[in-house]
This record gives structure tokens, C-alpha cells and sequence, in this order.
């Protein structure tokens, strides 16, 4: 049996070459939806979503990463979209449920057609007093904490998956 949710599973790769092309709205919506269906503890949604497609601000963005790095490399790799994914700071199952919501939202990137690769580096951005500057700009109030950024855009080229680790699945039966 194939399933195709499963294949599309299977095939998703990250994405680290992109065109210059802004992503379509409709693509951009399915993946924020399938972002905000993401489970969570309780069904609390303890996540925000901020979609970012704005050129200054993501070059802003890209170099506030870098930063955490101490480099002056593009993280971003020139995708036209990032996706930022904060947590309210109280929420004790922030970061797993963050984490589900990046999961969806780079799995329906794949499903539409988009690139997509998981950004860190992010709880370091809005640490920052610039970081919560931003946040502060954007009209987002409270406690949040930055648990990844989800970039998205047109592919240059397909990436081969690495074969898979024979160790990885162990059953206990």
C-alpha cells in the first residue's frame, strides 16, 4: 500500500538554495494553516506565527542569526519567506508544541511545493533587546520566547536524502 501523506513524508528534504520568487499566497496560507493545526499540550496553542516576507526585515532577521553565530553569512540562504515561531514564555510545553508546529508547516511546504528548512538560533534572536524590540514593533505584547524559523520559497535544485542510520529504529516486542 502507498499511502501519500507517508511518501510525502518520505521525500521531504531540507532546502538550502532558493529563487529569488516570492512563494504565492495560497501556498503561503496552507502552510501557516497546517502550521496552526499543530498538536499541543492540552490543546493550549501556546505558539504565534509570524509570517515575513518583507526584504528589509528579512535581511534583518538574517543577520540578527548570523550574529548568534558570529558570522556574516546568510542563513536564510535567500529564501523570499521566513516564518518565525515564538512561544508564550509561561507555557512549560512551549518548545515541543513550537516544534510541532514547525514540523507541520515544513511538511506542507513539501505537500504545495515550497522549499523549506528549520532555522535554530531563533530563542537566541528574541533574547536580545533588538529581538524584543521587534516584537514590540510588530504589536506582539507579553512574554515570548523564539523557538525556530521555518524559511520557505522555490527550490533551485532537489536534494538527495542521506541514507538512513541502520541503528535508528529499535523495537522492543
Amino acid at each position: 500500500m502507498e499511502n501519500k501523506v507517508i511518501k510525502s513524508l518520505v521525500e521531504r528534504r531540507s532546502c538550502r538554495s532558493y529563487k529569488a520568487e516570492q512563494i504565492k499566497d495560497e501556498e503561503l496560507e496552507a502552510v501557516l494553516t497546517a502550521g496552526s493545526y499543530a498538536p499541543s499540550a492540552m490543546g493550549r496553542q501556546p505558539c504565534k506565527i509570524i509570517a515575513v516576507q518583507n526584504k528589509e526585515i528579512l535581511g534583518h532577521l538574517s543577520r540578527m542569526n548570523a550574529a548568534v553565530m558570529n558570522s556574516d553569512s546568510d542563513p536564510f540562504y535567500g529564501a523570499p519567506t521566513a516564518v518565525v515561531v515564538l512561544v508564550d514564555a509561561a507555557d512549560g510545553n512551549g518548545f515541543q508544541d513550537g516544534s510541532c508546529v514547525m514540523a507541520n508547516m515544513l511538511n506542507a511546504a513539501h505537500a504545495v511545493g515550497l522549499g523549506s528548512c528549520w532555522i535554530n538560533r531563533c530563542y537566541e534572536m528574541f533574547e536580545t533587546d533588538e529581538g524584543k524590540a521587534l516584537l514590540k514593533e510588530w504589536g506582539i505584547a507579553g512574554s515570548w520566547k523564539g523557538v525556530a524559523i521555518c524559511i520557505l520559497g522555490y527550490p533551485k535544485e532537489e536534494a538527495e536524502a542521506k541514507p538512513r542510520k541502520k541503528d535508528m529504529i529499535v523495537r522492543i516486542r
